[in-house]
């Protein structure tokens, strides 16, 4: 019983329905990719997904050949429901006639899938074999699973993922062997979700505003740590980062146990330093491939991970000191070593 409710809870907490404006924003970044493309958005039910609705309005501007969608198994706007008697869908769609500016029902084709539509299923599988790129809000708690099937079949994505899964040990190499990185949108940037009423009646009751949910004009939306994660190219993963600070012993304390200098804003990466750094994880927002190697990524389950050597007491002759600065570097969130391709 107890497994059951928790199962529950955690599909609840991944039906988060991404907002159109967030689609657009960050979709508008990449459309060259799409032309005479097929694009597959495997965890959407067309009645509700923002996904749909954006790519079949702007299926002739994007230049698309075929729009593709997939969803669990339900009838009613609940991606996560387990009812016998509902099935899963599959809708194709290959645009509008000239002269109309939305598609008609008749323009797109539904079909009920043999099994349930989850995207690990065989079926499911098959048409993702037919897709150029694949762009959702894929399950939270299956995000190292999804990432994985995409590598596997070497598709293109653009999907919606939590923020510390930058430091999933299936993830960060993807990231350090640039095989995946940020999307457009800024890391700093809250993502707001549609949340079905009970689910955003369970918000309001048991978590604080601004923390797990907003209110936008009295309607909660759900908050969480998201970002989009891609690999396909985008002009701002390109922009080189103006460097203006220098490098001295006072402002960069070196690690006790790594040959890094600890930069805990990336605005304060120095100019003329030619070995690593300690950065925070929202270097990831500037990070440019032709500018910067990343060298590795901390211990996620050990704060202390990397010690500086101002955690010692021959360096630091106040003990009260001593222990501001640790609980000071803890908060840092020191990611990863990085050193600059341009020293």
């Amino acid at each position: 019983m107890n497994e059951n409710l928790s199962a529950a809870r955690k599909a609840k907490n991944d039906e988060f329905y991404t907002q159109l404006g967030d689609i657009e924003n960050e979709l508008r970044h990449y459309r060259q990719h799409f032309r005479d493309k097929i694009v597959y958005c495997n965890c959407d039910d067309p009645r509700v997904s923002n996904f749909f609705h954006y790519f079949s309005h702007n299926f002739h501007w994007l230049g698309l050949r075929k729009l593709i969608t997939t969803c669990y198994k339900n009838q009613e706007p609940d991606l996560f429901s387990r009812h016998d008697a509902e099935r899963a869908i599959r809708l194709d769609y290959d645009g509008f006639r000239d002269g109309e500016t939305v598609p008609r029902p008749e323009d797109i084709g539904i079909t009920q899938l043999e099994g349930d539509g989850d995207f690990r299923s065989a079926e499911c599988i098959e048409i993702l074999k037919q897709a150029d790129i694949v762009v959702t809000n894929p399950p939270f708690s299956l995000f190292r699973d999804y990432v994985a099937q995409m590598i596997e079949y070497d598709k293109k994505f653009l999907i919606i993922g939590n923020k510390n899964a930058i430091t999933y040990k299936e993830i960060f190499p993807l990231i350090s062997g640039n095989y995946l990185w940020v999307g457009n949108t800024s890391m700093s940037q809250d993502l707001l979700f549609d949340v079905p009423p009970d689910y955003a009646k369970e918000l309001t009751c048991t978590k604080k505003e601004r923390s797990a949910y907003k209110l936008i004009d009295g309607v909660v939306k759900g908050r969480s740590q998201s970002i989009w994660f891609t690999n396909l190219d985008h002009k701002k993963r390109h922009e080189e980062l103006i460097l203006y600070r220098s490098y001295t012993p006072e402002d960069y304390p070196t690690y006790d146990n790594y040959d890094a200098i600890e930069v805990s804003k990336t605005a304060d990466i120095p100019t003329d330093w030619p070995g690593a750094m300690g950065v925070p994880i929202t270097f990831l927002d500037k990070y440019n491939p032709d500018q910067f190697e990343i060298l590795g990524v901390t211990d996620r389950d050990n704060n202390s991970g990397l010690k500086t050597r101002e955690y010692t007491t021959q360096d630091v002759s106040n003990p009260g000191d001593l222990n501001r600065r640790a609980t000071s570097n803890s908060n840092f969130g020191i990611f990863g070593i990085l050193k600059s391709l341009d020293l």
